[in-house]
């Protein structure tokens, strides 16, 4: 609010907000005009609308002064408007935390206080015979949480068969039939788990891929089956991969997510990977502007899974000293250390789009 501090009166009238860079401008070319004659004070925790400003500025001002003070005004925005434009352009990332386990009901209030999305099992996760998180979307997403919808992959020797060379051709095409089969038949418990937990249509469901470096031909024939049957029954196809390049000898390096774009073709395929190596990573942090997904290394990223618990040690050697003593990552609201998490960053704050 400007506020004269002479014998005139502060004009009434309603105000509309408008912003602080604003205000401080038409402050700022006021200084010429009123210099000697009146004295204002300038507070921008109180925003004035640029008309009402403008009435005030120049009211009595004279035609001289306005025409100095006009350029100044004109010169400012010019070295404004720039520093607007890049700022607006820089993409906000959120942060999320995914387990394997439910952290339990009373945890997620406090994990909400640091996350605002958070990874969501639709089955048993890799190793486990049950699924825990089953049944919960309901009060996950009550507590304003987003989603990264979740589902466990095969292992590369699940979709291979033993074969001798001289069927190797023969067995090679079984191999490739099998494994449509069976990402088709996943993809179609996947949809159906979706809908008994009241996942809308075209949310993603990101299939959990854990092995890193290529992947063989029958996953991409997996994986391929897998998008297709998703799509066709309303759903969109993510992947859950590694970000990380690995050593093929001959100077050859491979990135799993790059793989799999290659061999997915034109299909929509969304990507979030994991990438726990200091750099990029920050190790265990929960800071307020997380880096943005692109900050793996992977410009079409999603989503970033950039801490894992527990560490591993020869990726986060750098950033050792943001885990806990037992290597593992906690939340800053979990003093008792309770629940160890995966930490990620994304483009959204409901990556899935399943809210």
């Amino acid at each position: 609010m400007l506020q004269k501090h002479e014998n005139g009166a502060a004009p009434a009238g309603g105000f509309q907000r408008t912003s602080a860079l604003t205000a401080a401008i038409l402050c700022f070319i006021s200084l010429p005009i009123y210099g000697s004659r009146y004295m204002f004070e300038c507070r921008i925790a109180r925003e004035i609308p640029a008309e009402e400003m403008l009435k005030l500025t120049f009211a009595r001002g004279d035609k001289n002064l306005l025409g100095v003070s006009i350029t100044i005004f004109l010169f400012s925005v010019l070295l404004v408007v720039p520093a607007l434009s890049q700022q607006s352009s820089t993409p906000r990332a959120y942060l999320g935390f995914d387990r394997n386990d439910y952290p339990g009901d009373a945890a997620l209030l406090a994990l909400r206080r640091s996350f605002s999305f958070a990874g969501y099992w639709l089955g048993p996760p890799p190793g486990a015979k049950s699924n825990s998180w089953s049944g919960k979307r309901e009060l996950v997403r009550s507590l304003g949480f987003g989603f990264l919808v979740l589902y466990s992959g095969p292992q590369s020797n699940e979709l291979q068969q033993k074969w001798s060379e001289q069927h190797v051709f023969n067995n090679l095409k079984t191999r490739l039939s099998s494994a449509r089969k069976r990402g088709a038949s996943d993809a179609r418990q996947a949809t159906a788990a979706a809908k008994k937990e009241g996942f809308p249509s075209h949310t993603v469901i990101f299939l959990d891929i854990e092995e890193g470096g290529r992947l063989p031909a029958v996953y991409h024939a997996y994986l391929r089956s897998w998008v297709d049957q998703l799509e066709r029954a309303g759903y969109r196809a993510g992947v859950y991969c590694s970000g990380m390049p690995v050593d093929e000898g001959g100077g050859v390096t491979i990135i799993t997510a790059d793989d799999v774009r290659k061999n997915t073709g034109k299909r929509g395929v969304v990507y979030w990977v994991y990438n726990d190596a200091c750099p990029p990573s920050p190790g265990c942090a929960t800071p307020q502007n997380p880096l943005p997904p692109s900050a793996s290394g992977l410009p079409y990223a999603a989503a970033w899974q950039f801490a894992q618990s527990p560490r591993r040690k020869q990726f986060t050697a750098r950033c050792a000293a943001t885990y806990s003593a037992d290597g593992n990552c906690y939340a800053p609201s979990d003093t008792a250390h309770s629940w160890n998490l995966d930490i990620n960053s994304a483009d959204s704050s409901d990556p899935s789009h399943g809210r």
